[in-house]
């Protein structure tokens, strides 16, 4: 199990990335949240296994694709987050 932040860059808001995210998220299992931020980009905080974190990655690149330009990474420690959801 492993705890990611991840901030997406590019045209990331007003194209539906946060549902797609919460609907990828929810399939996979995995505990977190998705907002928007201020300056354009979006945050996502997710809790789970590696591969299912890789699955939900992946996922939003293939539906999203020519949407995001980047995605900066960081590990952190588990929380124990369950469910996952939008946050304003």
């Amino acid at each position: 199990m492993l705890r990611q932040r991840m901030i997406f860059h590019g045209r990331v808001q007003g194209v539906g990335f946060r549902v797609t995210a919460l609907r990828l998220a929810r399939a996979l299992n995995l505990g977190g949240w998705v907002r928007n931020l201020p300056n354009g980009t979006v945050e996502l905080v997710v809790e789970g296994s590696a591969e299912s974190i890789a699955q939900l990655r992946s996922g939003l690149a293939e539906r999203l694709e020519g949407c995001i330009s980047d995605v900066a990474t960081t590990d952190e420690p588990l929380e124990g987050l369950t469910g996952f959801d939008i946050r304003h």
